[in-house]
């Protein structure tokens, strides 16, 4: 099993997006490479935090690949909007691709490298070594399980 962390926008979406992935084990609801231990979903909000909403994924490296991972995930958000994803604004909604394992960064670097040769606009998503990462409050986690009828940007079905 494997772990990387995905921030695109509002951790509702995203975290319902990839739970739909074969091979994604696990998801968590989260704040990533906050300057604040533990920050609180109000904290991260009024954007002093430096946290931006991401998703833990865990996946099984044998049933999906890293590449195919980041390729659905550029397919579900849009990786030109800085600081934004659908309604929502803000240094907590910017999208990036963090890791745990050094090996990851090239795997990340190349793929989007590839993909940018047919996305129209520069590329902003963040490629960062992941600093910390903070649980969300409960009631944050699977939110769109939770409440189907809830806004999403990301088109799930």
């Amino acid at each position: 099993m494997k772990k990387i962390y995905f921030a695109g926008g509002c951790f509702w979406g995203v975290q319902a997006f990839f739970k739909t992935i074969k091979g994604v084990i696990k998801t968590v609801a989260g704040y990533a490479n906050s300057n604040v231990k533990n920050p609180l979903y109000s904290e991260v909000k009024s954007q002093t935090t430096t946290a931006v909403e991401t998703v833990e994924v865990t996946y099984d490296e044998n049933i999906v690949s890293l590449n195919t991972l980041i390729k659905k995930f550029f397919k579900a958000i849009d990786p030109t909007a800085l600081n934004f994803q659908g309604p929502d604004y803000g240094t907590q909604y910017r999208n990036g691709i963090y890791y745990v394992d050094e090996s990851d960064e090239s795997i990340i670097k190349s793929k989007i490298t590839k993909l940018a040769k047919n996305i129209k606009g520069k590329i902003v998503t963040e490629i960062l070594p992941l600093q910390n990462f903070y649980m969300a409050e409960d009631y944050h986690q699977d939110y769109i399980d939770k409440h189907p009828q809830a806004f999403c940007h990301i088109k799930l079905k």
